[in-house]
């Protein structure tokens, strides 16, 4: 097991009603800046839970951040947050609302050129405006972890960015805002959370095995609720599961100790930024070729994937670890997702040849577990997923 240092101070507030608690959690001389999507926490009842804990401290809203939290409308959040001297951010949404929460965090107290040097410099944050969350998406586990990706419509880029000062100061997270959940993000939750954990899993033995079962019952655990979510998302308990799967797949404690992966990230964000593909489906795009790419320093870890998860018994470890592989994208399938790029789009010809020139302008000449994905491998992984 590597050497590793963890800490994590999210207060987590977890089960059933437990929004109204946003009245004793935030500061009562705050100003704050509620931040939403596209208005349907209005319309299932989540904002008027926020809105009635919230009648003790001032208030500004702003709503409007879309899906893959776009940098224009991020900066005309930050402007709010200037004009109206904010103090406190309070993020109602999913991943992309909370990432775009983050970002505004570090941006409200940046001190260099413009904001999006933060992504560009790879600038770490260090102390960022005190933020919480309302979790109303399962999927990214953005409500517990210092880590957020921001896209950038202009110039067609999806970049990452992070630092200790971005984790909220507390998330509240009640299973039961699944319930009106769409089909569509039902499953790109799912699947999100389930590549969360493969990336800091699949890649080779380190003699780490608490933090093996630790990510293996995590997958575990989402091949089985998967269905029932699917099926009926007002099951409570199958929703408790799925929404703290969610959280555990990346709040940080399955990566220490042992290496990550990532580069299947790396690809997916190119694809969202080049064709507003959803991210969860540019993993499952990628995924399926990466492993197949990379088989032989993968293959110890898919064979123990294949025999532990998927429990796989026949034929010798090569044969296991490309077994694992075809459940994998057999489950993506199961989940409604599919996992070629030419799913989604006719228009793919030359994306890979795009995408190894961004990664090789950018000086992103190894990519993966080992550092040794060049631009080149980039270019066939991606042709690979066509």
């Amino acid at each position: 097991m590597n050497n590793f240092e963890l800490k994590n101070p999210t207060k987590i507030i977890f089960g059933k009603d437990t929004i109204k608690q946003l009245e004793s959690e935030i500061p009562k001389d705050a100003k704050v800046l509620l931040l939403y999507g596209g208005g349907s926490i209005k319309k299932n009842g989540i904002y008027e839970q926020v809105k009635k804990a919230l009648t003790k401290v001032d208030v500004v809203e702003f709503g409007g951040i879309p899906a893959n939290p776009e940098y224009a409308t991020l900066m005309e959040a930050l402007q709010v947050i200037k004009e109206e001297n904010i103090t406190y951010l309070l993020a109602v949404g999913g991943g992309s609302v909370i990432d775009g929460t983050k970002f505004l965090s570090a941006a409200a107290l940046f001190e260099g050129d413009t904001p999006w040097d933060i992504l560009t410099n790879n600038i770490r944050t260090e102390i960022g405006m005190p933020f919480a969350t309302v979790l109303t998406l399962p999927a990214t586990g953005s409500e517990m972890n210092s880590g957020a990706v921001i896209t950038r419509a202009e110039t067609k880029e999806k970049l990452a960015m992070g630092g200790p000062g971005l984790f909220p100061v507390f998330s509240i997270l009640d299973p039961q805002v699944i319930s009106s959940i769409p089909q569509r993000q039902l499953a790109n939750g799912l699947m999100d959370s389930f590549t969360h954990v493969l990336e800091q899993y699949m890649t080779y033995p380190v003699g780490a095995l608490l933090q093996d079962r630790f990510a293996e019952s995590i997958l575990q655990t989402i091949i089985e609720i998967a269905p029932k979510v699917l099926k009926d998302p007002t099951d409570y308990e199958a929703a408790a599961n799925f929404m703290w799967s969610c959280t555990m797949a990346l709040n940080g404690l399955i990566q220490k100790g042992v290496p990550g992966d990532w580069a299947v990230h790396a690809m997916g964000h190119e694809l969202t930024a080049l064709f507003g593909i959803d991210h969860a489906r540019t993993l499952a795009i990628i995924t399926p070729s990466h492993y197949k790419f990379n088989f032989e320093t993968k293959k110890e870890k898919l064979a123990q994937f294949g025999e532990r998860v998927w429990k796989i018994k026949e034929g010798n470890k090569e044969e296991r670890a490309h077994a694992a592989i075809d459940k994998t994208e057999a489950f993506f399938h199961k989940l409604g997702i599919q996992t070629k790029l030419s799913d989604y789009t006719d228009d793919y010809k030359g994306t890979a040849e795009e995408i190894a020139k961004r990664f090789t302008d950018r000086g992103w000449l190894g990519l993966g577990e080992h550092q040794n994905l060049t631009p080149e491998k980039v270019e066939k992984i991606v042709k690979m997923a066509y």
